[in-house]
């Protein structure tokens, strides 16, 4: 049980290390489809979307790392992502460790 635990904790930890965080992700798409619609923008090192225990189905977010800072910034260089109709939205991640985030505040 304390294993079960702590990979779950170490996955909400790894997410901090995401780039892109991506919301209203279609039902019908995959992770794969994902990483190759973000890979006209740069070279997608990881495609995270988790899944839904009881339901099967994905939770319609994800996360995205790229491997270069440029990367990032040619997707947020369009205006919108469209996938199978429905418009993506997406929040670029802070790479900041929890003492910069306490001293920023003060």
């Amino acid at each position: 049980m304390a294993a079960a635990s702590a990979v779950r904790v170490a996955g909400r930890r790894s997410r901090r290390f995401f780039d892109i965080f991506v919301a209203e992700v279609p039902w019908t798409v995959s992770s794969k489809e994902l990483k190759e619609y973000f890979s006209q923008f740069g070279s997608v090192q990881r495609c995270q979307l988790p899944f839904d225990k009881d339901t099967g189905f994905h939770r319609r977010y994800c996360w995205i790392k790229f491997s270069t800072p440029q990367d990032v910034q040619n997707v947020f260089q369009k205006d919108s992502h469209i996938l199978e109709g429905a418009k993506l939205t997406l929040k670029q991640q802070t790479h900041k460790r929890r003492g910069q985030r306490k001293n920023q505040s003060q």
